[in-house]
């Protein structure tokens, strides 16, 4: 019997912490100002982009919904501005 292992979230980031990362979006999170690499493991080992215009870029895998607002409220709750959230086709 072939059974697919469950995918598991960091429950502190809501990102995808397991192997079965097929099954979650990939979404790009753009915040006012730049972030140092510090802030990817308080995001959950999201990567992040410095754009030339001043904002930051968080890229990475979301298993959920619920795991989205997680990251979303981790903006708010440290007093960044969020500028967009785009859920982003895997490249093929």
């Amino acid at each position: 019997m072939d059974r697919q292992q469950p995918l598991s979230t960091n429950k502190d980031s809501g990102t995808a912490t397991n192997l079965d990362v097929d099954r979650s979006q990939q979404y790009e999170i753009r915040i006012r100002g730049h972030l140092d690499e510090r802030w990817s493991d308080w995001f959950g080992g999201m990567a992040i982009t410095l754009d030339d215009d001043g904002d930051t870029l968080l890229t990475g895998p979301v298993v959920d919904q619920a795991a989205l607002y997680g990251l979303l409220r981790k903006v708010r709750d440290a007093g960044m501005s969020l500028y967009s959230v785009n859920p982003v086709e895997p490249d093929k």
